[in-house]
């Protein structure tokens, strides 16, 4: 009761009409960027701190929290007179998906005749079928072409039709997540998507460091609901699969042409060995069962129509991801609740503030396309979903702002290594600007010079940029569609996916000049004759399929 009462008078206090303090004001002297002076430092607190309040348990996707949000999202909307561009005439896109769950009772694996334990020699991911076949070692299962730099083929020689696929898990060292982004079913194979085209029963998994840390917990969470992905659920698009434990690993791989502990040596030094067939003697059968769950998530969409007859069906599209990472164990303080207020409460009320200003008019010549992501700590589900279902055409479209983390700042003295990266209280990463349209990018400068003079870090805009940062967030789903970007980010910090990334560490003046500079940006763009022309192709590093 005492938490219902709390969300009610803080949505109450929230929803009252509130002024612009003068002390917060920052005027637009020569009146080129609209309502700009509705956006304010205290005005991102209040919405800061009911976004990333232990109530929205860190908004995980899908969660009570995250649906939470998003009400409160579009009952602001609402109220502000911003038009529904979701589904149905609402706010909201619904996004389909699946949960897997297994019937213990029913999973089973058998190797050379002896039953393994559940939970204790394996682990089966929650992909329904019964499996039996020949076994045939293929490393790490990935394939990857030219395009990635890093050409990689297992499967030379080696036809993996009506056979087990035994891969070591994870990827070969010196491989990220972020290389292989946006290259899937194009020059990019996982043993997964292999193997499902290339006609394999199933996939036995050696084990990986991380899942032998958290082996107990990967476990329950394959018993008690597999982590939802998008789409319905369906078992005919997936590989059975389990893991073996360290021990039934080596087992498998006793007498074979390479045994378990020579084969963690050579993950180590990072070479593995040539893929092959393990002997007929050596006999594995599994049985996994699984029950299915629907479920779903939503963006929440809002169109600010513009008032230029012509250009009103042009959208300049602002965009952030209102999700987090959820509850989870607890820190030394015995927090367990992942606030996410930078990530990215700060991009998700930044984005609100800017469509509270523009609600109050002038209006702009063409329309503003609001989207608040669902899912991005998944994957980018929720950008990948509106692209791929657009609530508007999307070659109408002629930029995308993102903005994922803009509130923090570091401290002068700040000597802890984990905020090296951080920018300062008059600084932010700008990312893609210059990537896709040079007219976008002088347009950027442009009005930062003119506005507040913002100091604009490049850096992440190196194609060769380890921490792989262009393929972190929601812009690059648009950069894909050939929608030229700007994302704004302020730096990874002592608190990123921590529970400790709380709303009393924001530094809200610097939220309110980077809300500012982007508000203006977009501003102009959305008033200018002529949209910004794609004249520069990605390069080869950053491009998508």
């Amino acid at each position: 009761m005492k938490k219902q009462l709390f969300l009610a008078a803080l949505l109450l206090a929230l929803l009252l009409p509130g002024g612009v303090p003068s002390h917060a004001r920052r005027s637009d002297p020569k009146g080129d960027f609209g309502p700009i002076d509705g956006i304010t430092a205290s005005q991102l607190r209040d919405y800061l701190y009911f976004v990333a309040s232990d109530e929205m348990e860190g908004r995980n996707t899908p969660s009570r929290g995250l649906d939470l949000t998003a009400k409160f999202l579009a009952l602001n909307l609402s109220r502000w007179g911003l038009k529904p561009a979701g589904d149905s005439g609402t706010y909201f896109q619904k996004i389909p998906l699946q949960s897997r769950k297994l019937v213990t009772d029913q999973t089973t694996v058998t190797l050379d005749g002896r039953r393994l334990d559940l939970g204790t020699d394996y682990i089966a991911r929650a992909n329904d079928g019964q499996v039996t076949g020949p076994l045939v070692f293929v490393g790490h299962g990935l394939r990857l072409g030219s395009s990635t730099g890093k050409e990689i083929d297992p499967y030379k020689g080696i036809d993996v039709r009506d056979r087990v696929m035994v891969a070591i898990e994870g990827n070969p060292k010196g491989i990220s997540r972020a290389d292989l982004r946006g290259k899937l079913g194009v020059d990019y194979d996982t043993a997964e998507s292999y193997g499902r085209r290339n006609g394999a029963k199933g996939i036995v998994l050696l084990p990986g460091n991380v899942t032998l840390r958290f082996w107990g917990q990967i476990h329950q969470q394959s018993v008690s609901g597999s982590r939802p992905m998008m789409g319905t659920t369906t078992t005919a698009d997936t590989l059975p699969t389990i893991i073996l434990s360290e021990k039934s690993a080596a087992d498998l791989l006793a007498g074979q042409k390479i045994d378990y502990p020579a084969l963690k040596k050579q993950i180590e030094d990072g070479q593995v060995g040539p893929s092959f067939e393990l002997s007929a003697e050596r006999k594995l059968s599994y049985t996994v069962r699984v029950v299915g769950e629907e479920l779903s998530t939503s963006n929440v969409v809002a169109v600010l129509e513009g008032s230029d007859p012509i250009l009103r069906h042009e959208y300049v599209a602002v965009g952030a991801h209102y999700d987090h990472v959820g509850i989870g164990n607890p820190d030394q303080s015995g927090d367990r609740i992942f606030n996410g207020a930078d990530d990215d409460g700060s991009g998700t009320v930044a984005v609100l503030a800017m469509a509270e200003a523009l609600s109050r008019g002038p209006r702009p010549k063409r329309s503003i396309l609001f989207v608040w992501h669902t899912g991005e700590e998944k994957g980018l589900w929720g950008s990948e979903w509106f692209v791929e279902h657009p609530t508007v055409p999307l070659n109408q479209i002629i930029a995308q702002l993102n903005i994922d983390m803009i509130g923090r700042s570091r401290k002068p003295g700040d000597s802890n290594p984990r905020n090296a990266g951080l920018t300062g209280p008059d600084e932010i990463y700008v990312i893609g600007s210059r990537m896709m349209s040079s007219q976008l990018a002088d347009l950027s400068e442009k009005v930062n010079q003119s506005y507040l003079k913002l100091q604009f870090n490049y850096k992440y805009d190196d194609p060769n940029d380890t921490e792989r940062l262009f393929f972190r967030s929601d812009h690059y789903n648009y950069a894909r569609k050939g929608i030229p970007i700007i994302f704004y980010f302020d730096g990874i910090h002592e608190d990123y996916h921590r529970q400790s990334d709380h709303p009393d560490k924001i530094d809200y003046e610097k939220m309110e000049k980077v809300t500012r500079t982007v508000f203006a940006k977009m501003w102009r763009l959305a008033t200018q004759p002529e949209r910004p022309r794609v004249d520069r192709q990605l390069p080869a590093q950053l491009a998508g399929n």
